[in-house]
């Protein structure tokens, strides 16, 4: 089980996915900075598909962080 919370704090190296919208599927990506001030952070992140957006946490994104990403794809090669 991974440890995914809704839209709050995340840090640089974790994954972001972000639910796509009605017919489209979700995106996955990588913090690469942290942006803002306290209470109202949000981030750049790079996706799997290579470009980079801000990103601002709200609803249909979930942060997942990154030793468990880590131990994810451990659990996924055994």
């Amino acid at each position: 089980m991974r440890n995914a919370q809704m839209a709050g704090t995340a840090g640089v190296g974790d994954q972001i996915e972000a639910r796509g919208l009605h017919g489209r599927p979700s995106r996955r990506g990588k913090v690469v900075e942290l942006l803002g001030c306290a209470g109202h952070q949000h981030y750049r992140v790079r996706w799997d598909d290579r470009h980079e957006s801000i990103v601002y946490p709200s609803d249909g994104v979930i942060i997942i962080a990154r030793a468990t990403a880590r131990g994810a794809l451990a659990e996924e090669s055994d």
